[in-house]
C-alpha cells in the first residue's frame, strides 16, 4: 500500500477502505503530509449525511448505533462509523474496540467502523473526528455516524460536526432529565428514549416533551421528535431511521444542510488557527517557551501573564 497521501486519497475514493483507514491514521498521528490527501478529497466530500449520537454513559449508544447501521444496510445504504472512546491512560488509545462492540458488521464491505481516542480532547469528540468525517464522506458513504464518548453534559462539539444530532436518554437514571438537560438538551434534533421497556420510560418522554417546549422555537421550524427504542431487541429502530431521514429532508428543503456545512468549515478554521498560531508563538521562543512554562510551574508568574509574555515576545 502506498504511503503517499494523495495516492492513498485516490485509492480511498475508488473504494479501497484500507487506504482510507491509513489516511485517517496518518491524520490522527499529526502527519502534516496527510493534509495533502485530505485536501485532495475535499472537492469530493459534501454528499454524506452526518449523524451524531450522544448522551450519558449507560444509555446504550453503541448498541443503538449497531442497530441503526443494520437498518441502514437493509435500506442498501453504505455507512461509515466513527466511535469516539475515552483515551487509555497508559497507551493513549481508545479503551473500547469498535469491532468488539459492533462485530456484527465487521466483515460487511458496506460498513466502515473506526474507533478514535479522545486523547484529552474535550467536548466528546476526537480532534481528528472532523477530518475523518471528510475522508469517509469523500469515500462515498451515504451516512457517516459519529458516536460521542459519552462523558456527560459537556459533549456538545458533535453539533458542530453533525447535520442531525440525536440525544439518547434512558429511564432509571435517578433524576432522569437532570442528567442530560444542561448543554446537550439544546443541541438535539431528535431525542431517543432507549430501553423503553423499563419502568418510567413514558415519564421520561413526557419530561423531555415538557422541557423541549421551554426551548426557543427553531428558526427553520423543526420540532424535535421523541422516539422510543429498545435497541437490544431492535424495537423502534425503523421508526428512528425514518425520523432521521425526515430530518435530512427537512434540512435539504430549508437550506439547513448548507448552513451546517458552513458552520463546520468555520469551526475547522478556528481550531486550525488557534493550533497553528500557538505553535508559531512557541516556535518563536529560543527555548520553545520552556522558561516561561518553568516560571509558571514555580508560581513565579500567573497563566495570564505567561501568555502575554509569550505573545509579546513572539
Amino acid at each position: 500500500m502506498p504511503r503517499d497521501p494523495v495516492a492513498l486519497a485516490e485509492r480511498a475514493r475508488e473504494g479501497h477502505t484500507a487506504s482510507g483507514a491509513r489516511l485517517i491514521r496518518m491524520l490522527e498521528e499529526g502527519d502534516e503530509g496527510a493534509l495533502l490527501g485530505l485536501r485532495a478529497l475535499l472537492p469530493h466530500a459534501g454528499r454524506a449525511h452526518v449523524l451524531g449520537i450522544t448522551g450519558p454513559p449507560g444509555a446504550g449508544k453503541s448498541t443503538l448505533v449497531d442497530r441503526i447501521v443494520g437498518e441502514l444496510r437493509r435500506r442498501e445504504k453504505r455507512v461509515g462509523v466513527i466511535a469516539v472512546d475515552p483515551s487509555s491512560p497508559f497507551s493513549g488509545g481508545a479503551i473500547l474496540g469498535d469491532r468488539v462492540r459492533m462485530n456484527t458488521h465487521a466483515t460487511d464491505p458496506g460498513v466502515f467502523i473506526r474507533s478514535m481516542a479522545t486523547r484529552g480532547q474535550l467536548g466528546g469528540l476526537s480532534k481528528t473526528a472532523f477530518e475523518a468525517t471528510t475522508v469517509l464522506d469523500a469515500m462515498g458513504f451515504d451516512l457517516v455516524l459519529i458516536e460521542t464518548v459519552g462523558v456527560g453534559q459537556d459533549e456538545v462539539d458533535v453539533v458542530e460536526l453533525a447535520h442531525t444530532t440525536a440525544v439518547v436518554s434512558i429511564p432509571g437514571m435517578g433524576d432522569d432529565i437532570q442528567a442530560i438537560k444542561a448543554g446537550i438538551l439544546e443541541i438535539g434534533d431528535v431525542f431517543i428514549v432507549n430501553k423503553a421497556d423499563l419502568p418510567h420510560a413514558d415519564r421520561v418522554a413526557k419530561q423531555l416533551t415538557a422541557m423541549l417546549h421551554l426551548r426557543e422555537p427553531a428558526e427553520d421550524g423543526w420540532d424535535p421528535p421523541i422516539v422510543k427504542t429498545e435497541a437490544e431487541r431492535a424495537k423502534g429502530i425503523p421508526e428512528l431511521v425514518d425520523t432521521i431521514e425526515r430530518h435530512r429532508t427537512h434540512l435539504e428543503t430549508t437550506g439547513g444542510l448548507a448552513r451546517k456545512t458552513r458552520r463546520r468549515s468555520e469551526r475547522v478554521f478556528h481550531d486550525l488557527l488557534r493550533e497553528r498560531a500557538a505553535a508559531r508563538v512557541l516556535a518563536a521562543q529560543s527555548d520553545g517557551g520552556a522558561s516561561i512554562l518553568a516560571a509558571l510551574r514555580e508560581g513565579e508568574i500567573d497563566p495570564y501573564s505567561a501568555v502575554d509574555a509569550l505573545i509579546s515576545e513572539g
